[in-house]
């Protein structure tokens, strides 16, 4: 951990490496399969040094890991932070799933059946002819006041 920081959770650095649309990009090309960071570079428009900070973004939140082969360092995608971070939305989709249903299932009980009458444009059209009255009366001009 850097000095002065102070330490987040592990829901809360994969939703924050996942925020990074450049890092989402780095995990699609993982779950093709396991690469060098070289090859993970070659479609950014970056240095090296900044990819290589993207890495340790990820590896921090758990959802790559770096071996050593010889000189290589493969990345590999770890699914198990993204389980969890699907396993906590879940929950809060079928919150929501259910107050929707509930929510469709209102609207249908308020709605008029289909083959009434609207009365909303008669209404309209009965205002539209009747005459408003202004704030101001308008005098003709040449009238003494």
């Amino acid at each position: 951990m850097v000095p002065g920081t102070t330490p987040i959770d592990p829901l809360s650095a994969v939703f924050a490496a996942l925020a990074d649309p450049t890092r989402r990009a780095i995990l699609a090309r993982l779950a093709a399969g396991d690469t060098n960071p070289t090859e993970l570079a070659a479609p950014f428009a970056m240095t090296m040094p900044a990819v290589t900070k993207h890495l340790k973004v990820l590896e921090r939140a758990g959802l790559i890991s770096r071996s050593r082969q010889a000189q290589a360092r493969p990345c590999h995608m770890e699914p198990e932070p993204l389980r969890s971070a699907t396993d906590w939305m879940a929950q809060y989709r079928h919150m929501w799933d259910a107050r929707l249903d509930r929510l469709d299932a209102f609207l249908a009980s308020v709605q008029p059946p289909a083959n009434s009458i609207n009365p909303l444009p008669a209404m309209l059209a009965a205002t539209a002819t009747t005459p408003q009255p202004t704030a101001f009366p308008i005098k003709p001009q040449g009238e003494p006041t």
